[in-house]
This record gives structure tokens, sequence and C-alpha cells, in this order.
């Protein structure tokens, strides 16, 4: 972790704060290991301070060796003000897209009750610990990849398996019981299963309906390994495609194995983005790509950066991002074809494994 509070205490420093009041609960694992369901971490240049009640004293020891456990006991009133007044700072920021109007409200008064000498200004702040995840660590790379991979087997298991007849809600729950019977802790979202028209919505929900013969079947899944998630889709079809899902799914495959082959550390995900687009766009479907080409994924599912038309976050070395293009077309159906991987020496090395269509003569 000592790498990970380097990393984050200089960005704490670089936005002129004094330290960090670390309130998200992904932020705080991240930086501390701690995974108890309450506590806030308090990180300063020289200070890192955990506080949290009673149900977590002893599990702060075990998981959180570098920080040092503040004690929470009484009302808020009772506590905070000897742990801001340990930090010592002047200027003490908060995580705003983390705490709700009435936690910032508590925070706050309990601040100006404090003596003027020893009151912290309160500094609004996003993104700091957030921007410092999105680039991953060999520990992160590893959790990610095994996470991957059992999405991967699960996918493949059910797929081998699945006929027509089987309902949506059957094929989402016989991933999970794979994925749950062999490791995983959680499944990283409520997996997606959407055959014929309900495809067209791209966060379709698995309803008891059955899976019929030549239609379009989008199957979006991950699952959670050592606190890490993965996500893939797969668009997968019963019997023999028709000529309909030969043409869009190979526009689909092309624009998401270009873009995989072509986007580059340095690119903004805006740009990463078009070269999908374009492609989507020069076949006659451009409308019917209506979200982002992808997204950062590591303790969630939904990770900076962001890949869409409109963003300009950069693109680094050791960000872990998604390729998942699609189209949608409402009453027919929609396909979607999603790899996971992480940007290393410059380019996309992807982690997923399980097996795209080919059509004939692809």
């Amino acid at each position: 972790m000592s790498d990970r509070l380097t990393r984050a205490r200089a960005a704490i420093e670089e936005a002129g704060l004094d330290a960090l009041l670390v309130t998200n609960p992904y932020n705080r694992r991240y930086l501390s290991g701690f995974t108890g369901t309450s506590g806030w971490l308090v990180v300063s240049a020289d200070d890192a301070l955990l506080a949290t009640d009673f149900r977590y004293w002893e599990q702060v020891g075990s998981q959180a060796p570098e920080f040092t456990l503040y004690k929470q006991e009484g009302a808020q009133a009772e506590w905070l003000p000897g742990l801001v007044e340990a930090l010592g700072g002047r200027k003490l920021g908060f995580e705003a897209a983390h705490m709700s109007v009435a936690a910032h409200k508590q925070l706050r008064d309990t601040l100006a009750a404090m003596p003027a000498p020893k009151r912290p200004a309160l500094v609004q702040s996003e993104g700091l610990v957030e921007q410092v995840r999105a680039v991953k660590d060999a520990e992160e790379l590893d959790a990610l990849e095994r996470a991957v991979l059992l999405g991967d087997e699960a996918f493949n298991d059910v797929a081998g398996r699945v006929q027509p007849g089987w309902s949506e809600l059957r094929v989402a729950w016989e991933i999970e019981k794979y994925a749950r019977e062999h490791g995983a802790e959680a499944m990283s979202f409520a997996t997606i299963v959407g055959g014929g028209p309900w495809g067209a919505m791209p966060h379709a929900y698995p309803r008891e309906m059955p899976l019929e013969a030549g239609r379009p079947i989008v199957i979006d899944m991950g699952v959670i390994v050592d606190g890490y998630c993965s996500d893939m889709t797969r668009t997968i079809v019963l019997g023999e495609p028709d000529a309909k899902f030969q043409e869009v799914y190979d526009i689909v495959l092309t624009a998401q194995e270009t873009a995989e082959a072509t986007v580059e550390s340095g690119m903004t995900g805006g740009q990463a983005h078009m070269i999908a687009q374009n492609i989507i766009s020069e076949a006659g479907y451009g409308d019917r790509f209506g979200h982002g080409l992808g997204h950062g994924v590591g303790l969630e599912i939904h990770e900076h950066p962001r890949l869409g038309r409109t963003s300009e976050d950069v693109l680094a070395d050791g960000m872990v991002i998604t390729v998942e293009p699609g189209i949608y077309l409402p009453g027919w159906g929609g396909i979607r074809i999603e790899d996971m991987g992480v940007l290393e020496n410059g380019r996309f090395r992807n982690f997923t494994t399980a097996p795209k269509l080919r059509m004939v003569g692809a």
C-alpha cells in the first residue's frame, strides 16, 4: 500500500490541501486495505489515520497496518475534533461526490464548534484518489486477470449448454451459479441477458422469457475476485444466424477489433471512441451506437477513464479498460461485443479469452 499512499499524497499536495478526508469505501479500501463497511481515512503528508467504531478495531490492525487506528466513540461531535486536531492542517479536503448534503452539514457544524485556531477550512475535492486508482499496480492487475478468467469460464460453461426454451433468467442464474461455485465473491453487476428484440436495450434485465433459435442474445456479465471486477459481453445465437445477424455482427466485430488494435496510450477517451464510431457510422448504423466505447474497471465496475464521444480523459499505461461497441435495432435486437484489458507499452493487451463468433467467410 505504501506506493498507493505516496501517489495519493502527491495528488493531495498538488490540489493544495493539507489533508484529505476519504469517505468513498472503494478509495478507503484502495489506500488502506480495510474492507469494513464503516470508517473514515484521513491522509496528510505525515499521517495516515483510520477512524472507525468498535466493530472494526481488530480488523484495522490486520488489514491496514500502515494506518493508525483512531477510535470512534460516541457521537461525531465527540471524536471528530480530536481527529482533526491530530492532523494540524489548515485545508481539509472532502470527497464531494461521496458525501451527502446531510453528512456535509453535520461535518461542517461539528467543525464550526471547534475553537477558530484549531478549525480547518473544508475544501471540496473531486476525483483525487480515483485518478490515482486509474493506473493499476501489479497486485491489482493479477486480481483483474483472474476475475476475467473466471468470468470467461462461467460464460463458456453456460454458452455450451444453453438451448432454445431456456429463459433469460435461467441463463443469468446459471452464469452466477458457476461463478460462485468456482470462487467468485459476487457478480460485478446484475447479469444482463437480452434475447431477440429485448437485446435492443443495452442494459436489458433478464426475464422469464424463453430464448428462441435464430435470434441474437446479448449476455453482459462480470465477476468479483479479491475485490476486483471483470466485465465482458458476448452476443450469441442458438442455431443458424440469419443474414441480418451476420451483417450487423460483422460490423460490430470489425469496430471492436479495430479499436483494440489501434487504441493507444496518450489518446483521449474521445479519440478512442471515434475509432469504433466511425466504422459503425460508415456502415450506416451510427445513430444506433449511442453509448461510449468503454470505461475503466477495478474495484468498481465503472472507473476512470471514460471512453466516450466527449471524453477528454487521457489514456495511459496501466489503465484497465473495456472495449465494447454495439448496434441496437428496436424490434430486432442488439449486438454488443466487449473485451477487457490493460494498456501496456502503449497498446491494448486483452485479458478476455471467451470466443467470439466468426461468420462464414469472415
